[in-house]
């Protein structure tokens, strides 16, 4: 009988020379092994800043995994789908002899992309209202203001 995989998880996003949003990815992350299904989950940025893909694979195959799902955390499935990760996770695989990867889809046009848009549009207003504080995101910028032409 075939062993079952034990499964890691690397949601990999482009990478940025702005700290605060490689952060942003960590956090999304440790919010995934919150409520997600899954014990191996590292964060990976494509390029521009660690930790890498090939990192983040390392790492997974250090806790166990025998199968890596590499997710990439990007709307649309355009030249670093296609080409970048796919090839950035084989590289990474390649050091770990055995190894089952996969490269998922982007988020693209899932249903609840609808709820989250629509629930910040929400958010956004309220506050621009006075009913709200700012977003997370926004939190401290000063951006999520009314502005007159």
């Amino acid at each position: 009988m075939a062993q079952t995989p034990f499964i890691g998880v690397v949601i990999v996003d482009h990478g940025s020379t702005r700290a605060e949003s490689n952060v942003m990815l960590e956090k999304f992350v440790d919010l995934f092994r919150e409520l997600g299904d899954y014990d191996i989950v590292e964060p990976a940025h494509m390029e521009l800043a660690e930790p890498s893909i090939a990192t983040a694979v390392d790492r997974c195959v250090a806790r166990g995994a025998t199968r890596v799902i590499v997710s990439p955390y990007f709307l649309s499935p355009g030249k670093h789908w296609h080409k970048d990760i796919p090839r950035l996770t084989a590289d990474a695989a390649k050091r770990h002899a055995g190894l089952e990867f996969i490269v998922g889809a982007p988020i693209g046009l899932h249903p609840l992309m609808v709820q989250l848009v629509q629930s910040r549009i929400d958010h956004c207003l309220r506050h621009a209202d006075g009913k709200a504080d700012e977003c997370n995101v926004c939190q401290g910028t000063g951006r999520c203001v009314l502005k007159t032409a």
